[in-house]
């Protein structure tokens, strides 16, 4: 997996940091994908920074129907669609973001000459495509708002040719189904079951990408032994009332939950326009001195899981 920051700004643009977007590179040999995350006023001109294009993207997911998480959709859309894009693109996202969508097409005579599914979601599971699942939790802000989980696949370990041969099964179609755990009966009658020739599964990545929210009892079940949290601090821990009362979190609470969850890595994001690059670096130092594996997010910041 590799993250690629669009926008890490809280509710308004600043002139280093674009208001909310990140793309999540989901590398696979046959399955590759291309997901994003918000999508801030901006995001498409933010995109044309990278190596990536709207095109690439199959699945948006859309925390919540703030300005600053939204109002890049209908323009990145359209010029998908004007490219003269075919593939299907699907949205996800909280119950209001159909009315959004279509409105704002419709008002605007703009469609779109691709598939478009939009996806109004409840708390849970809302995506298993094989290789990966991506599971819904509530979060705490003014409007409806989810952060979610997404969680590989373990893979499966290789099959040990050598010790099968050792007990006289010869390479052949039903190595397929060795590998998939499966039984095989051999001509002489014997039985093979694929599991006991299988070294041990790899464990897949696991990431939890919190949309904007005050602390909440989901949150701890939403970042619980992931790779990597993506959260908001929004500010620092002296204004952490202010922040809580408009539905944000401080430095301090999103590394104290890191820190409860067992996270691999924290990446700070959503910062309030107050603060410049001093200012940005000590909210980086409130956040290390109780998790000290934080990183902050800038705009075209890649990390790799």
């Amino acid at each position: 997996m590799e993250f690629i920051f669009l926008g890490t700004s809280a509710g308004v643009p600043t002139r280093a940091r674009n208001v909310t977007a990140i793309l999540l590179h989901l590398h696979h040999p046959t399955q590759p994908a291309l997901w994003l995350f918000d999508c801030g006023e901006g995001t498409q001109q933010q995109m044309l920074e990278t190596a990536y294009h709207p095109g690439k993207i199959e699945r948006i997911f859309i925390s919540h129907l703030h300005g600053d998480h939204l109002f890049g959709l209908p323009g990145l859309l359209c010029s998908r669609s004007m490219a003269g894009n075919p593939h299907p693109l699907t949205l996800y996202g909280p119950k209001g973001l159909r009315e959004f969508t279509e409105t704002s097409l419709r008002l605007s005579g703009s469609w779109t000459d691709y598939p478009l599914d939009i996806v109004e979601i409840t708390a849970g599971e809302i995506l298993d495509d094989g290789l990966r699942k991506v599971t819904a939790y509530p979060l705490e802000h003014p409007l409806e708002c989810y952060g979610y989980r997404v969680e590989e696949h373990d893979k499966p370990g290789a099959l040990d040719a050598n010790a099968l041969k050792a007990a006289g099964v010869t390479p052949g179609p039903w190595f397929q189904d060795l590998k998939a755990g499966k039984t095989i009966t051999l001509n002489d009658g014997r039985t093979i079951n694929g599991a006991d020739y299988l070294a041990p599964a790899t464990p897949g990545k696991a990431v939890a990408i919190f949309g904007d929210t005050a602390p909440c009892v989901g949150a701890l079940a939403l970042a619980k032994g992931v790779d990597v949290m993506i959260h908001e601090t929004t500010l620092d821990a002296s204004m952490e009332e202010k922040a809580n009362s408009r539905g944000h979190s401080s430095t301090r609470q999103a590394a104290m939950l890191a820190k409860k969850a067992g996270v691999g890595k924290l990446i700070m994001t959503h910062i309030s326009s107050r603060y410049d690059e001093t200012g940005c670096q000590r909210l980086l130092a409130e956040c290390r001195a109780i998790f000290p594996h934080t990183e902050l997010a800038a705009d075209f910041a890649v990390f790799t899981v």
